[in-house]
Parts: C-alpha cells; structure tokens; sequence
C-alpha cells in the first residue's frame, strides 16, 4: 500500500357558466316608467350533464388529473369521463357520456363475475361509502386497479353520484417483476455456497478417518468462507428492506475514516492482492466524522471490492476535507477509482439501481445501490464519473455529523 499527503380527444365535464347580466332597457321616465311592460323571468337554463361534477373541481380540467376519473349521477349514468379514464380502458369519452355506468365499465372480477352487478352501488346496504381499490378486468382481459367513491347527501341517504378511480397495473408489474428478480438473485446466489457447504460437511462426516488433518482445515476453511458469503447476502438483503421502508437507522460514533481505509486494504492484500496496487492520499486537516462505523466499513468495502474485482491496475483513495452547501458545513470527501476501462456514459445513471452490474463477474448487483442508501442515511451525496486514468471514480461526501449536544 502506498501512502502519500398523451392522447385522443375526450369528451370534457364543463362548468356552469356565470349568469349573464340582464340587458339594459329604455331609460324610465319621468313618473319612473320606462313605457314597456316589463318581461317575465326566464326559465332557469339546464346545466349540460357534467357541469355538476365539475364544478366540485374548482376550476380544475378532469383530463389534467393523472388517473382515471368516471363520475355517475343519481340515476346511474356517466355525466364525467376524463381522458385518463378513456387511455386506460380505450372508451371514447364522447361515446361513455351518458351510457349507463356498467355499460360505459363493463368490469368483471377475477372470478368473471360482473362487478356492478355484484356490488350495487345504488341498490346496497345505505351505510356503504365506497369500494376499496382492488383488480379488476376490462373486456379482452386487460387489467385495471378501482377504487368507488359513493356520495350521499347525508349518512344514509340515497346515493347521488358514484365516483370511480381508474389506475393502470404497469407500475404495480414493474415492483412484482423487481420481486420476482430479487428472489432469482437471492436464490442463484445462495445455491453456489450452500452446495459447497451441505457437501464438504456431509464429506466430512461420511469419511472423517480418510482425511488428515491439512486436508480438513482445507475443507473447513471453504466452508467457513462459504458461510460468510451466505451471512453477507443476508445482511445485504436487510439493508435493501431496511433502505426501501425508510427503517435505516444511523448510530453515531467518532469515526476515523483513515484507518478503516487502511483496514480494508489489508483485508484485500491479505486476500492475495499485491500492497503497490492501492494507493492512499489522506489530505490534513480531516474534521472530525460522526457517522456509523458498521456502515462506514460497509460503503468502504463495497467500493473497494467494486474497484478491485471490475477495475484494473492502481486503486487510488483519497480522503480530503471538503465544505457540503450554501452554509459552508464541513465534511469529508473520499474517491475511490481505479484505472481500469470504466463506466459506458450510457450506463452512469443506472449504476445506483438494483442489480446492475458493470461485467459478468460475479456479484448481486445490489451492492452500490445499499452504498448509495447508506450514504444518503448519513445526509451526504455519492456520484460516480470517469477517473483520472479512464477507469470508474466512486466520489461519496459526508457531513460531519457531529451531534447537537456537542455544538
């Protein structure tokens, strides 16, 4: 180790217009006539049938909401259909207005049941205010997300509109796809250090007396490594929870980030990597650094294992004090880059996100998003660029943390 200083026209819900002001007449005369008999009132004009439903809007357009929106009045007839609500289930607004509600959502349930049939918003139980958001299906198949609103004038009274959400199912796939991904990830990497682990035991078992001793330290040893493989892929899937439900915890301690970068280095040329491949630069005047050591080792090895197992030649860090903001806070800075052919620019803004991987060498891809999560549960940033020589620079700032009752 060297170590140096959308869309179609829809049919739109509109909003009553504003009385017009009454035309002026002849000017009254002296005896305060204005010689013409003066007219009847005219007839109150008929609202079209979307103005009530929006005018609950407040000038708000039903095509600029991002969902589908259906509304039905009182005798069961859709007097709103928005544009979302005609993308989604690929109805023509103009043709839904005024269609019955189940004509306009022909919804069948996952059994094939008809879903207005079976939930009877205007014929149910009066206490009923709505359906929860479940998966429904369109005709042909297609699956739409629901949710019903129902309105009533007062607690038990008679339903006077149905209001209905539309949402699409593409997000909802992509989150069961990731699932889906992270429990192939999980399972193919636990089946290499499992088998090694189920078989060098059972061997050791079967034919103890066959073995001398340098060959079942030789066995023991794999299995011991095995086991930490198994013990670190757990630890990395708690992160992943722990940093997806925001259940991170960050226990402040002083940390001296020079000598748990020098830990690291050791752990790698213990491991077999020659001293001269790393190069350390610890910049003077480091402030002090409150933050989690177990995470700090984490970051580091993460990174370090990154540079060593995707890079080539040198691994350089450096350590620096830097200022974080318009206030001048103090940190620490530390980059980590190696001179092998990097990061494709193309690939730079995915390099954070589960399972990415640079090469085909191995690893979860999971590790640099649980570094980007542990970086951001200390309040710092990470960025990652193209290093002095071509290969990946892992830049992470962190704030120095220092806790209140210190200040």
């Amino acid at each position: 180790m060297t170590v140096g200083t959308d869309s179609s026209a829809q049919a739109r819900s509109t909003v009553p217009h504003a009385p017009e002001p009454p035309e002026p007449g002849p000017a009254p005369d002296a005896h305060g006539s204005s010689g013409t008999a003066p007219r009847a009132p005219e007839p109150p004009r008929a609202e079209p049938p979307g103005a009530v439903a929006a005018a609950g809007f407040a000038g708000i357009d039903p095509d600029d909401l991002p969902d589908g929106l259906v509304i039905a009045d009182e005798t069961g007839r859709v007097v709103c259909f928005n544009a979302a609500a005609g993308r989604i289930t690929a109805v023509p607004g103009d043709r839904a207005l005024g269609l019955p509600l189940d004509e306009a959502l022909p919804l069948e349930d996952l059994k094939g049941r008809r879903w207005w049939a079976l939930t009877d918003p205007y014929g149910g139980l009066s206490i009923r205010r709505g359906q929860p958001e479940r998966n429904l299906l369109l005709p042909g198949g297609r699956e739409v997300l629901v949710s019903a609103r129902y309105v009533r004038e007062h607690p038990t009274g008679p339903v006077r509109r149905v209001v209905v959400c539309l949402r699409g199912t593409e997000a909802r796939r992509r989150t069961e796809r990731s699932h889906a991904e992270l429990i192939a990830t999980v399972a193919h990497e636990l089946r290499s250090p499992l088998t090694s682990v189920k078989g060098f035991t059972a061997t050791l078992l079967d034919k103890w007396e066959r073995f001398n001793d340098e060959q079942k330290r030789l066995m023991l040893e794999t299995v011991d490594a095995d086991a930490g493989r198994i013990k670190r892929l757990i630890a990395e899937l708690l992160d992943i929870s722990r940093i997806d439900s925001g259940r991170l915890e960050v226990r402040r301690q002083p940390v001296d980030i020079a000598a748990a970068v020098g830990r690291h280095i050791q752990v790698h040329t213990t491991a077999g990597q020659p001293p001269d491949r790393f190069f350390v630069r610890i910049r003077p005047e480091l402030p002090a650094l409150w933050a989690d050591p177990d995470k700090i080792d984490q970051i580091l090895g993460n990174l370090l294992e990154n540079a060593v197992r995707h890079g080539e030649g040198t691994v350089t860090i450096e350590v620096a004090p830097t200022t974080l903001g318009d206030d001048g806070e103090e940190g620490t800075e530390v980059t980590v880059n190696d001179e092998g052919p990097g990061i494709p620019e193309a690939s730079m803004s995915r390099v954070f996100t589960r399972f990415w991987r640079g090469s085909k060498r191995g690893g979860t891809g999971l590790g640099l998003y649980i570094v980007k999560g542990l970086v951001e549960a200390h309040g710092g940033t990470i960025t990652v660029g193209r290093g002095p020589r071509g290969g990946a620079e892992f830049r992470f700032i962190l704030p120095v943390g220092t806790p209140a009752h210190l200040l």
